[in-house]
């Protein structure tokens, strides 16, 4: 068990600029169009998967699980009987199965399974629990196909990266079997705005800005209706006596770094084996790299050894 973080090396890859470039052009439109729809909001969004290489001898397959439509990545020679439940980033709010189907079939790959890449409903049309709901859904569906639920690993970035979290939460509230796995790739977590990490990686972080999340916020918690201390929205609050085995990373260039760390020594103090790798340099979900920049690779190797450990 470490929550004392695995450091990468503080130098970065020139490839690793694509990322924070996307980012800065993304930043642009948004503070350049305020009348800006959640319509071409979301479109924006969707680009997310371009710093990604398409991931070779994968095939995609669209499906509605537990009512939840999605896209499995089915590498080819993978295990069938274990599955990565993505869920994507975006605030809870932007990102889609399609944005993301890339990045999951990059880590199933290194895996040997397969994903399903979740389009939960979305804020603010649908504000918390909704996401959650859906989440648990697919979760259960899979174990009535016969999937057994400790060879499903609950795994998300930045907003999808508190799901992956909260729907294990949210399985043992109800009384139901958990995940095997937990994975979180710059989880976002404070629905408060209280980290450090806003203020001292402000200027390194390419996309994240305060009135961005206090957005998202809104949405996601139907504008103050659902308390910003709620466990399952905000699981810095949550109890993780009995939780699985968790594997979090970030960007140390990010402004949500110490959601990370903070998850990490919650999780620990509660007796969870738990796993936190921090690359220096690295942007928000910086695994959206995968096939075209070496820390990313090497990342989702590391996510690969600590899945079969």
């Amino acid at each position: 068990m470490t929550a004392a973080p695995s450091v990468r090396p503080t130098s970065t890859s020139p490839e690793s600029d694509a990322l924070r470039a996307l980012y800065a052009d993304w930043s642009n439109i948004i503070a350049t169009t305020p009348d800006l729809s959640m319509r071409l909001f979301r479109s924006i969004f969707d680009e997310w998967h371009q710093p990604t290489r398409e991931p070779e001898d994968v095939t995609y397959r669209e499906e509605v699980v537990g009512g939840v439509p999605g896209i499995w990545a089915l590498p080819a020679g993978a295990d069938a009987s274990q599955v990565l439940l993505y869920t994507h980033g975006g605030g809870f709010a932007v990102g889609s199965a399609s944005s993301h189907r890339k990045l999951a079939a990059h880590v199933a790959k290194a895996l040997g399974v397969t994903a399903f890449v979740l389009d939960y409903r979305r804020a603010p049309e649908h504000p918390h629990p909704a996401q959650v709901e859906d989440g648990v859904a697919a979760f259960t569906a899979l174990t009535e196909r016969g999937i057994a639920p400790g060879d499903i690993t609950t795994i998300g970035d930045s907003a999808g990266g508190n799901l992956a979290v909260a729907i294990a939460l949210a399985l043992r509230e109800q009384g139901k079997p958990l995940p095997g796995r937990v994975i979180a790739f710059s989880p976002w977590l404070d629905m408060e705005n209280k980290g450090e990490t806003l203020v001292t990686n402000d200027a390194t972080d390419a996309l994240i800005t305060v009135p961005l999340l206090e957005g998202m916020i809104a949405g996601v918690l139907a504008g103050g209706a659902v308390p910003a201390s709620t466990p399952l929205a905000n699981p810095l609050y949550a109890d993780f006596t009995g939780f699985p085995r968790l594997y979090i990373n970030a960007g140390g260039a990010e402004s949500l770094l110490d959601n990370a760390t903070r998850l990490a020594e919650r999780a620990e103090a509660a007796g969870v084996d738990v796993t936190l790798t921090v690359a220096e340099g690295m942007q928000h979900v910086y695994p959206f790299l995968a096939g075209n920049a070496p820390e990313a690779d090497a990342e989702i190797a590391a996510v690969a050894d600590w899945y079969r450990g």
